[in-house]
């Protein structure tokens, strides 16, 4: 059985940072592209960020110079280092393995004062 369990969400002032984990099992980890996506309220889910297995990471335009995703494949985690948060990034952020193939619950992570 797949699983992608997301961790590390939570409240954050604007400025501040927070670091998203998700642990995978019930795959080869290592043969997976990876991703991050996010849904604000109200509004459809979108790609934050994506890390192919070969390292090649991409972002959103609006993320870009602020988040950074990275892998442990020894872990069989993938992570979302976010920094410099906007109330606008506030959104249920979820893991997502093998390009919609694979998704976790979320985490919520509200940026606000």
């Amino acid at each position: 059985q797949v699983q992608l369990v997301e961790s590390g969400g939570g409240l954050v002032q604007p400025g501040g940072s927070l670091r998203l984990s998700c642990v995978a099992s019930g795959i080869v980890f290592t043969y997976y592209n990876m991703a991050w996506y996010r849904q604000p309220p109200g509004h459809e889910r979108e790609l934050v960020a994506a890390l192919t297995r070969g390292g090649s990471t991409s972002y959103a335009d609006s993320v870009k110079g602020r988040f950074t995703i990275s892998r442990d494949n020894a872990k069989a985690t993938v992570y979302l280092q976010m920094n410099s948060l906007k109330p606008e990034d506030t959104a249920v952020y979820f893991c997502n393995a093998g390009v919609g193939r694979y998704w976790g619950k979320g985490t919520l992570v509200t940026v606000s004062s």
